[in-house]
């Protein structure tokens, strides 16, 4: 599954259909077949933060990484994993921190990947540091619960 920064086409896992997600919306994203919860991921810079994140009404798995950090692209498929397994429940979000200065020092990132789970803009679990699959879904697990408000 591609991630970019506009809207992208996701195959619903449930009747195959193509469906168009946007990165930024009021609502969660379900397949305009079956109605099905759609797996959410997009990516964001200083300038769309605030639309693509903070607006977001599911919890966000917010991604702070570097194309040329190799922890970074070993953690990614497992992070879309995540957001395939949790449609619905939480939105994964991507920001690449060398092209968002902003979002870097507001987070005061030193270290990549960084990952953070924030409800309604509000950061509720970090993690700085790649991990496998199982260890990021007990995280999440863990964390998504005090993010539901």
């Amino acid at each position: 599954m591609a991630v970019n920064s506009g809207a992208q086409v996701v195959v619903c896992e449930n009747c195959g259909k193509k469906n168009r997600v946007p990165a930024a919306a009021t609502g969660v994203p379900r397949c305009g077949n079956c109605k099905s919860p759609l797996p959410w991921l997009a990516v964001a810079d200083d300038v769309s933060y605030a639309a693509v994140v903070e607006q977001a009404k599911l919890p966000v798995l917010l991604d702070l990484w570097a194309p040329w950090c190799g922890p970074c692209r070993m953690v990614s498929p497992a992070l879309e994993q995540l957001a395939k397994e949790h449609a619905g429940r939480v939105k994964l979000v991507k920001i690449d921190v060398d092209g968002s200065p902003e979002v870097s020092r507001r987070y005061s990132v030193q270290s990549i990947p960084t990952l953070m789970i924030l409800d309604h803009g509000e950061v509720v679990a970090k993690q700085i540091g790649a991990l496998g699959l199982d260890a990021l879904r007990s995280w999440l697990l863990q964390s998504l619960p005090a993010a539901r408000s």
